[in-house]
């Protein structure tokens, strides 16, 4: 019997071509696609990868450093690293978390409510600013999304010793107050940016390219003499506690250049830890706070009186009974000092004295003299904020606002301005700009007093500090001084308080050829001592005879002892 049903199938050969087949599509389609991806959309691939893994990073500028005028380091930056995170991929395990906030000091749930509220961002800064060897604890972690960036800190070696003059920086180096606020342009550099590979954590695996390097800013060499400011902030400090005063105020200066060598106040407040201190505090009160300046005047009513001649050198005046009556008000003195001249008013620092010598004076030609003293306006110290003087107009003056202003009433000076008007006694005559940037001359220097008569006027300040004068605390052992004391009531609405003062003491040395003036303001002293040759004398001379001596400024003066001569006062008041 024949067989005539259809050939038989063999289905295993059968299943291997189909496999076979299926295998060959596969190999097509990978094929085909790898080309597609590697050559067709090859660009388009390369960009998409490289929006994933590469990124251009800022590269932070070193700002430039403040130097003392020997080169010594003011404020420096530092480098250190802020923990960044993207919160888009950030995954941390529970024991990493709790670490991790540990580390940064910060509530583990106000860590996690700030990530998960910022989730659709691709940055956020955790903290900033760390040291280096606590931030690569935390990049030892091993977080997804978790990395350090680099940045710089400010840091200011002598902390709150130059506090107020240096100013400080925000939290991305930009000066807000100070030398660093008015140098900003020179001191702030140009940041930079690199092109870099990151993983998923965003670590930098390596920098492909620098897209634009960074600018360093520029060091800013200042005036100050480091040493004498170390010494000029602790004498002072001393004296505001000793004395339980509200503050203190202190300016030194080089007589022949107009350059700050040494500016402190008191209280203070340290530039590297602000976070707990009052905006009070910042203010730089030797150059922004005005005040009657007391008998610390009357020097200078003086110069006035002999530069317009009312007055002659040889002029006496007869103060008994230790009052005068002046309109419908009485100019006292503490006690009947008789028959004084020039030197005599100075030396006893007689109210009366100064009285009958400014009313000689038109008021149009007293007030032109005050303002050619620079009490009417800035003294050009590159420092932001600094007040102008005040002088009132003198077609207001009366004969008794005429007197009060004679000894230190009536008008409004700071401490700077103050010692810069006593620099023009110890240059013979000249008036300088004063500056914080060293110089060996002043181009904007102006004479406004002949030179013999300003050195009449340090001859008779010598006087006020000798054994005799209101100011006997003032000496420096090897040298001679010459410089005024002032007591002034502080003002308050509706006249001056009676039981609040403001100490004062401004001087030059050496009184034969002035190398250096200083300015020394004790607010509000607290104590049983007011007077400003009890309080404000003593610091003038710690500071002036280490000043003197560290500058290697020779000794006019004998006998020379190790220690400055200090002589008990008999209480006597200054005026």
């Amino acid at each position: 019997m024949v067989d005539t049903s259809p050939p038989r199938i063999d289905l295993i050969s059968w299943r291997r071509g189909l496999v076979l087949a299926g295998f060959g599509l596969g190999l097509a389609g990978l094929l085909v696609r790898a080309f597609y991806v590697q050559v067709w959309a090859r660009d388009f691939y390369q960009r998409r990868a490289d929006r994933q893994q590469i990124r251009v990073m800022e590269l932070p500028a070193h700002r430039g450093r403040l130097l003392d005028r020997k080169g010594a380091p003011l404020a420096i930056s530092a480098p250190v690293q802020s923990v960044c995170v993207n919160p888009r991929i950030f995954q941390a395990s529970a024991a990493q978390m709790r670490t991790l906030a540990r580390l940064l000091n910060i509530p583990e749930a106000r860590l996690r409510h700030r990530i998960d509220t910022h989730r659709r961002r691709a940055f956020l800064y955790l903290k900033r600013r760390l040291p280096p060897a606590r931030a690569e604890r935390i990049a030892g972690l091993e977080i997804d999304g978790l990395f350090l960036r680099p940045e710089f800190k400010r840091y200011y070696p002598a902390a709150e010793v130059t506090a107020h003059l240096l100013g400080f920086t925000d939290i991305d180096q930009h000066g807000q107050e100070g030398v660093e606020r008015r140098f900003e342009a020179q001191l702030q550099g140009m940041s930079g940016q690199v092109r870099v590979i990151q993983d998923r954590r965003g670590r930098i695996i390596e920098s492909i390219e620098a897209v634009q390097p960074a600018r360093p800013g520029h060091d800013i060499r200042l005036s100050i003499d480091r040493r004498l400011q170390y010494w000029a902030y602790l004498e002072l400090k001393r004296a505001v506690t000793e004395h339980r005063a509200k503050g203190g105020m202190l300016v030194l200066l080089d007589a022949k250049t107009g350059e700050v060598l040494a500016l402190a106040n008191q209280p203070a407040f340290n530039p590297n830890f602000r976070d707990s201190l009052t905006s009070g505090n910042f203010r730089n009160r030797a150059l922004v706070d005005r005040f009657e300046p007391g008998s610390t005047l009357k020097p200078l009513t003086m110069a006035c009186a002999l530069r317009e001649h009312a007055v002659s050198p040889g002029w006496k005046v007869d103060t008994t009974p230790g009052w005068m009556r002046v309109g419908r008000n009485r100019v006292r003195d503490h006690r009947n000092y008789g028959v004084l001249d020039l030197a005599g008013i100075l030396r006893k620092s007689s109210n009366v004295g100064i009285t009958h010598v400014a009313l000689k004076m038109p008021s149009e030609s007293f007030a032109a003299c005050l303002r050619d003293f620079g009490f009417a306006g800035r003294t050009g110290i590159e420092f932001p904020g600094e007040t102008e003087g005040v002088v009132p107009d003198p077609s207001g003056w009366g004969q008794f606002e005429q007197a009060t202003i004679a000894f230190g009433y009536g008008l409004a000076v700071s401490t700077l301005q103050l010692a810069r008007a006593y620099a023009v006694l110890a240059d013979d005559g000249i008036r300088h700009s004063i500056t914080l940037l060293p110089r060996d001359q002043d181009s904007r220097a102006q004479r406004i007093l002949p030179p013999g008569l300003a050195a009449r006027l340090r001859r008779m300040l010598e006087g006020v500090v000798s054994r005799d004068g209101t100011a006997s605390r003032a000496r420096v052992a090897g040298y001679q001084v010459a410089g005024k004391t002032g007591t002034a009531k502080v003002a308050i609405p509706g006249g001056y308080a009676d039981d609040r003062y403001r100490a004062l003491f401004v001087g030059m040395a050496p009184a034969s050829k002035p190398r250096l003036v200083l300015a020394v303001v004790i607010d509000e002293p607290g104590g049983k001592d007011y007077y400003g040759g009890l309080v404000a004398a003593p610091v003038f001379a710690r500071v002036m005879e280490i000043a003197l001596r560290l500058l290697g400024v020779p000794p006019d003066g004998v006998p020379q002892t190790s220690q400055p001569l200090l002589v008990k006062l008999d209480g006597q008041p200054d005026g």
